[in-house]
């Protein structure tokens, strides 16, 4: 699919995936810089909206408000008051939203291959750099090439 935008400066073109793609799907929930930020910050736990504000540096506090409200909306986040005057919140990751996860962690492997400023996870216990691998979890085997998984 292709989105055509006019404007005063230009026409941009833009590829987007097929509209009932499972991207598309994932991109309509989760497809902003914020919200993945968000989500990452919640995988460590409950967290109270300055600590968000704190975590997701750069992060304007009604941004935060509106993409934490649309997580909530999409059954990824669940907010439970902590205090009542005034009402304060408590934002925790649902069950779907920890599944994000996985893509999180291959949007980070990726980031860190590609950039000299950042470094991406290592193993505890040797220091050696992590990879992710594709793998079938009845048999608990490899189930493709990691060539072959950019393919998928």
């Amino acid at each position: 699919m292709i989105a055509i935008t006019t404007t005063s400066i230009g026409t941009t073109v833009v590829l987007m995936p097929p509209p009932h793609s499972p991207l598309h799907f994932a991109l309509s929930k989760v497809g902003d810089r914020w919200t993945l930020l968000v989500i990452d910050a919640l995988l460590d736990g409950p967290r109270r909206f300055g600590d968000l504000q704190e975590e997701v540096a750069g992060i304007a506090p009604n941004t935060l408000s509106s993409r934490l409200k649309s997580l909530e909306g999409e059954g990824l986040v669940v907010a439970r008051a902590y205090s009542d005057r005034p009402v304060r919140h408590e934002y925790t990751l649902t069950a779907s939203g920890k599944e994000l996860a996985g893509a999180i962690s291959l949007l980070t492997a990726w980031g860190s291959s590609h950039s000299a400023e950042t470094e991406g996870p290592r193993h505890s216990l040797c220091g050696t750099p992590l990879e992710v691998r594709w793998f079938c979890p009845t048999c608990d085997a490899e189930a493709i090439e990691a060539e072959e998984a950019w393919d998928l």
